[in-house]
């Protein structure tokens, strides 16, 4: 299985506190990986460090497109990792509350606009025909998380759970191969589980993309997986299939108690 993301032994310091100490991390094309751990150690800092948020203070992150182009992320910023194909949410809601669930799309197609400021200025033809299509598209995208029903209804107006797919459907409009989620079912009752759960496999099979996400829901993260790795203090302690890292003792001791059906 070729790789979209190659993590080489990624470290990351502040002051002397080592968030993350020489993280190895794979993932192939269209494969759904879960990364586990307890608080603090160092999933979301992770995720910066991919994203561009924080410069890594060690190591490697390479994303490969599905064209075969390898591009090094150290440094970059996170506008241009977006515009590279990889896209995030985050654990805390950041939509944008007092725009409309349509406005909030569109913000997402704008990496992949091509009208500079003197388009934008003169309206030429060309900017107006790009600018219907980032409305039409958006929409789309909306059709697709049954989310057009609340396309003019402020993102503030939203249920909780409509609100979490919006900001997927936010982070699918940049276009990625690979899509990071930051506890994406945080605070979701049952239902809005289940229903993310086919969600992210939906998503996995018609965008034939590959996704990331750091899940405390373990039911959620075995169900969805094909592969989970774990992290503590910063390192990487287990890796493998949901059965293999649910029956690792380490893992049983250090985070989840008792064994989980998978």
């Amino acid at each position: 299985m070729k790789a979209v993301l190659t993590v080489t032994q990624l470290t990351k310091t502040f002051g002397g506190l080592h968030a993350l100490d020489g993280v190895d991390l794979t993932i192939g094309r269209n494969e759904i990986v879960a990364l586990i751990g307890p608080n603090g150690a160092g999933k979301t800092t992770l995720f910066n460090c991919l994203t561009g948020v924080y410069i890594p203070t060690g190591g490697s992150v390479e994303i490969t497109s599905p064209e075969g182009h390898t591009t090094r992320l150290n440094g970059l910023k996170p506008d241009k990792v977006t515009s590279l194909g990889m896209a995030r949410t985050f654990q805390n809601i950041r939509l944008f509350q007092n725009m409309t669930v349509l406005e909030n799309v569109m913000i997402g197609r704008h990496c992949r606009m091509h009208a500079g400021i003197p388009g934008a200025i003169l309206r030429n033809a060309r900017t107006r025909r790009e600018e219907k299509a980032v409305i039409d598209d958006s929409y789309r995208i909306l059709e697709n998380f049954q989310l057009d029903r609340y396309v003019n209804e402020f993102a503030k107006n939203l249920p909780y759970g409509a609100q979490r797919r919006l900001e997927i459907a936010r982070a699918m409009a940049t276009e990625p191969f690979l899509l990071l989620l930051d506890e994406p079912a945080a605070g979701m009752n049952a239902q809005e589980t289940k229903d993310l759960d086919d969600l992210i496999v939906r998503l996995r099979n018609k965008e034939e993309i590959s996704i990331l996400l750091i899940e405390h829901d373990m039911k959620l993260v075995t169900s969805l997986s094909d592969r989970i790795f774990v992290v503590d203090y910063g390192r990487k302690i287990a890796e493998g299939t949901p059965a293999e890292v649910c029956c690792n003792p380490v893992v049983i001791k250090a985070y989840l108690g008792e064994e989980i059906d998978a």
